[in-house]
């Protein structure tokens, strides 16, 4: 586990040079991994690659989850030539970002149908898209054809895959994909497995939501699922659960260190996370940046319950 963090470290927040550079095109690739009959997990290693992906492949076609960075094409490519032949008939995009959704456009050129929550495309309409550090138009060919509000169901090589929006988590446009006969769950960037996860505040992410999205996971699965998150090795209950206890926890230690309208800075000098340094600090979301965003999660989360509780004590808990 920390061998595939260590390997990420600098490379998320420099990943447009660091996939470019010649000396790395060779090293780095993706690994398949059958995590159960006809459902495989394809993740980077040897540098930066974008988030892990998913696919189901069977006699109905072959559903796709994700699909990582424009400069991941050509070995995402090799490695799904690996496990199939056929081309991808739907591609899921468990989220707007760039590492999740950027090869959207070769993709639904060769055919794929690409289906996201409703809020994903309307980001991309609106907003653009974040790719190497810039925002961009969103080219036609980028977008979901088929989006969702609630939840969706695939009915596919003998599977019935659930596709549930978790609202204000990592994003305000989060989906992931319960295969419930396989008993997996492709959960997107509401799990970063044994790293402190991203909370893109700045895209409709919550950290009141993303707590609540990881504990709706963790209750959807049991001892035998196979968890494949949107970044880090491929992951059981157990992991999950680790990450719901670190994160409960780092709320409590932040809410602690915030008593007295502490600036952001202060809390970050007293450093209330540090027990969790050595485990689940990393290059992109550090143990500062963890803090950072805890702080400014937690702060906006408090104005919002404020706003709309009108004085009663009904709308201010904290679920």
């Amino acid at each position: 586990m920390r061998t595939y963090v260590k390997q990420c470290l600098v490379a998320l927040t420099l990943f447009a040079s660091l996939a470019s550079a010649d000396d790395h095109k060779d090293k780095i690739k993706f690994k398949a991994e059958e995590v159960k009959p006809g459902i495989y997990m394809l993740m980077g290693v040897g540098g930066f690659t974008g988030g892990n992906i998913g696919l189901s492949i069977g006699e109905d076609g072959v559903v796709m989850i994700d699909d990582a960075m424009p400069s991941s094409l050509q070995i995402l490519q090799d490695a799904i030539k690996d496990v199939t032949k056929n081309p991808i008939d739907f591609l899921i995009n468990t989220h707007v970002h760039g590492d999740h959704t950027g090869n959207n456009v070769v993709m639904s050129e060769g055919g794929a149908h690409i289906v996201a929550h409703e809020n994903l495309r309307e980001h991309m309409l609106t907003k653009g898209i974040s790719m190497g550090g810039k925002t961009v138009d969103a080219p036609k060919a980028m977008l979901p054809v088929v989006t969702f509000e609630t939840s969706m169901s695939f009915h596919l090589n003998n599977e019935d895959a659930k596709l549930m929006h978790l609202p204000r988590a990592h994003t305000d446009g989060d989906a992931i994909i319960h295969f419930k006969q396989a008993n997996v769950v492709h959960t997107g960037d509401v799990f970063f497995n044994g790293m402190f996860p991203f909370i893109d505040l700045n895209s409709g992410g919550s950290v009141k939501g993303y707590l609540a999205a990881q504990k709706a996971v963790l209750n959807m699965t049991d001892d035998n699922t196979k968890i494949i998150p949107g970044h880090g090795p491929l992951a059981t209950k157990v992991d999950l659960a680790k990450s719901v206890s670190m994160l409960e926890d780092s709320i409590m230690l932040v809410k602690k260190a915030m008593k007295g309208n502490k600036s952001e800075d202060d809390v970050v000098k007293m450093n209330p996370l540090k027990k969790y340094h050595d485990d689940w600090n990393w290059g992109f979301i550090t143990t500062e940046r963890m803090t950072r965003q805890l702080y400014k999660g937690l702060s906006s989360d408090l104005a919002s319950n404020t706003e709309h509780s009108h004085g009663t004590k009904a709308h201010s808990h904290s679920h």
